[in-house]
């Protein structure tokens, strides 16, 4: 029951006011009391009064402790990323080139469309080389006739010599000899021309995508005209090219992780993502493959390139895009909410809630951020109950009522750290 101190007053009032009245009717009795039963009276009447006090009295006020949201220090495996500016490049780039020289006669193949590897994609005047190729030939059967005609001489002369009834026995075999060597000499002239007949047929050195065509048909192509006819490019799978700092490559070393080289050591691999023009980002992952081993004086970079294929040809080659890689796991790291955190120049802070729901100032050691999150080195054991809410309002050694965060904000955070 809780009174007023105005109804306290009252209440004393009717009992003095209803007391003096007794007094006065009973004066003529108290006159004749004696003074033990007058200090029985007094006594009696402070008892009485101190329990009206201590019944009718107003209950002490309790202290409001400040309401804050506390969330525990969870222990995760937190992946670090870099982001960089890619360039695609085709897996493989080919050069559709004229090697001999001639007037351009055919094209055999539809621009930008698939041709594998061999298929024929231009035809030269072949004329002039089917001659070339004819008279080597008709040369090859000469110099055999006459490599015939001197083996014949040869084996007339040699049993005449042996019985003295001839003396040109050096001269025939020397005759022999270069009719041999004339009969090889036409045989790699003919090889050279059906070499060079074959070369008026132009084909892809590789299977993929043929660009346009650099030149008309009736061009003069070859040595001394335009040799470039087309490019052919294999890019189902593509390779994508970025720089990385010295200082990416200290940190990586420190976390012992070596780009480009497999580790059977490590339950993840370096890979990366890209996002495309539109913001999108490409479904499939790539594999970093290489790493230059050293670095460009000039830029203070050094290139590393990843393999990614590219079934659907959503990447072209030529493409500059965006490159996310994944650089190191953090395993079984403590984290916290970056929201939780208090950053002075003596360093960085939050307020932890001990199990007598005290609030402890507690200096901590930072480490990278990810999605809302940063990982503590140093300084919050997982499990602790961390102040995420109301800390601005808080000193040390202050008691609190700690609540824990409500799940659908802590889902919505998560969303939004996701988006």
């Amino acid at each position: 029951m809780k009174l007023s101190h105005e109804k306290i007053v009252q209440q004393a009032a009717r009992a003095g006011r209803r007391t003096l009245q007794l007094g006065e009717e009973a004066g003529g009795r108290i006159r004749r009391l004696s003074k033990r039963s007058w200090l029985i009276l007094a006594g009696i009447a402070v008892l009485t009064v101190g329990g009206l006090w201590w019944w009718l009295r107003p209950e002490p006020v309790k202290p409001i402790l400040p309401v804050v949201q506390v969330e525990p220090a969870e222990t995760d495996d937190i992946e670090l990323y870099g982001e960089y500016v890619g360039r695609i490049r085709a897996q493989q780039f080919g050069e559709i080139r004229a090697r001999v020289e001639g007037f351009l006669e055919k094209m055999l193949f539809e621009e930008g469309t698939y041709v594998k590897k061999g298929q024929p994609l231009f035809i030269i005047d072949p004329k002039l080389y089917e001659a070339r190729v004819n008279k080597a030939k008709a040369q090859l059967n000469k110099d055999k006739a006459l490599e015939l005609k001197a083996d014949r001489d040869l084996k007339r002369i040699r049993p005449l010599y042996e019985q003295n009834a001839a003396s040109q026995l050096d001269l025939a075999i020397a005759s022999y000899e270069s009719a041999t060597a004339s009969v090889a000499m036409s045989e790699a002239d003919l090889t050279q021309a059906e070499t060079a007949l074959s070369y008026t047929t132009v084909s892809s050195p590789l299977s993929g995508y043929i660009s346009e065509r650099s030149v008309d048909i009736g061009t003069l192509v070859g040595p001394n005209g335009k040799s470039l006819l087309a490019t052919v490019v294999k890019s189902d799978t593509v390779r994508v090219d970025f720089s990385m700092t010295g200082l990416d490559y200290l940190k990586s070393k420190a976390r012992n992780v070596n780009l480009g080289q497999k580790d059977s050591t490590r339950k993840w691999d370096p890979y990366i993502t890209i996002t495309l023009a539109d913001n999108t980002q490409y479904p499939l992952r790539g594999l970093v493959d290489f790493a230059d081993p050293q670095v460009d004086p000039e830029t203070g970079t050094f290139s590393v390139r990843a393999e990614m294929a590219n079934p659907d040809r959503i990447l072209l080659p030529g493409q500059f895009t965006k490159v996310r890689l994944l650089l190191d796991v953090r395993e079984d790291a403590t984290v916290v909410p970056t929201k939780s955190v208090v950053i002075e120049k003596g360093g960085a802070y939050i307020f932890v809630i001990r199990p007598d729901s005290i609030a402890e100032r507690r200096l901590i050691e930072l480490g990278p951020e990810v999605n809302n999150r940063v990982i503590v080195e140093r300084g919050v054991v997982p499990g602790e109950k961390i102040v995420v809410e109301g800390f601005h309002k808080l000193t040390h050694g202050d008691k609190v009522d700690p609540v824990p965060v409500p799940e659908k904000s802590s889902a919505t955070e998560t969303e939004a750290s996701e988006k």
